[in-house]
């Protein structure tokens, strides 16, 4: 069939070339129907497969390569994917390929390259985790309060997920992570923050909560492995800095790497959030409530993308939280 894939003005300012561009080198037939590169794009079907190969950049966007290995079972010839450079965000690659072998989709990984023949999905039944990214707000909410205990239920140690690291970075900030019935108990213990450095290269949707914990604790500290904040959402290194501002402090880029400066760190009475239509701003500077009296969010369903209820489980936290 003929489809048109668009989306919102941000989604059109969104990258989608490199992820295009290979499936064109395999076959599909894709027309940018405005900028070269970005949606919106015209898709004709079906693809008649003229390639089994394919190179594309590992250290752009994973979720590129976890949309061409989904589909690989299903192409006549297969496809072997050749990663070209670092590969960013690799856990991401790790759990599509096991979650595809939990539906009896098996591969071979060898050196820079993923081979996956033809091959028929069983019949399963998969149990989807909750989101480790979403209990990362959790967490940031723990390490800004004076004393916490919290119960995260779903949460296991075991989890495919890469953000499920958020357990390693917050216990930097006193969290101990306890996994017990059925769930993860947070507790907040009094230690000092020695951590400079923080790489990360493998979960970078946590970014934006690890930054702003950092920046309103006055952790001066160093940040590696952000190359793919810049065509997420939003540029979310331009939203950070431009949001931490207003509380003082700075998000400097030098080369590949991203350092606080807290020196004039202060808290407002009153401040307003821009979200730039992106979720996670929403929801990482959320905990700033507990540092400031009057907190104000902007576009409070943009959090409906990942995390429909989180205004009420604020609530029911005990955050007072209104709709104007």
């Amino acid at each position: 069939g003929n489809f048109t894939l668009t989306g919102t003005e941000r989604m059109k300012q969104r990258p989608i070339g490199i992820l295009a561009e290979a499936l064109k080198a395999i076959g599909a037939d894709i027309t940018y129907l405005e900028n070269d590169g970005f949606p919106p794009l015209q898709i004709s079907g079906p693809l008649k497969q003229t390639s089994d190969s394919v190179k594309i950049k590992g250290d752009i966007s994973s979720q590129y390569i976890s949309a061409l290995l989904m589909i690989a079972p299903s192409l006549p010839q297969g496809l072997t994917l050749e990663i070209e450079g670092d590969l960013t965000s690799k856990p991401y690659v790790d759990m599509t390929l096991a979650m595809l072998a939990q539906v009896g989709i098996n591969h071979v990984w060898e050196e820079n390259k993923i081979s996956i023949a033809k091959q028929t999905f069983n019949e399963a039944k998969l149990y989807v985790e909750p989101d480790w990214s979403a209990a990362s707000y959790w967490y940031a909410i723990a390490a800004l309060a004076d004393e916490a205990s919290i119960f995260l239920p779903g949460l296991n140690g075991y989890s495919l997920q890469g953000d499920s690291k958020i357990t390693e970075i917050m216990a930097n900030f006193g969290i101990t992570s306890q996994f017990k019935d059925g769930g993860v108990f947070l507790k907040k213990e009094t230690k000092p923050i020695s951590r400079k450095i923080f790489d990360l290269k493998e979960c970078p949707d946590l970014a934006q909560t690890i930054i702003v914990v950092c920046a309103v604790l006055g952790h001066d500290c160093t940040f590696t492995g952000l190359e793919t904040l810049k065509i997420k959402e939003t540029n979310r290194v331009l939203a950070l800095q431009t949001e931490l501002a207003k509380i003082g402090v700075k998000l400097i880029e030098k080369n590949l790497s991203y350092k606080l400066d807290c020196s004039g760190l202060f808290f407002p009475e009153k401040m307003f959030i821009n979200t730039y239509e992106d979720h996670r701003m929403a929801m990482a500077f959320a905990p700033l409530a507990l540092k400031i009296k009057q907190l104000e969010i902007e576009e409070k369903e943009v959090v409906n993308k990942s995390y429909p209820y989180f205004w009420k489980d604020l609530e029911k936290a005990g955050f007072e939280v209104v709709s104007i």
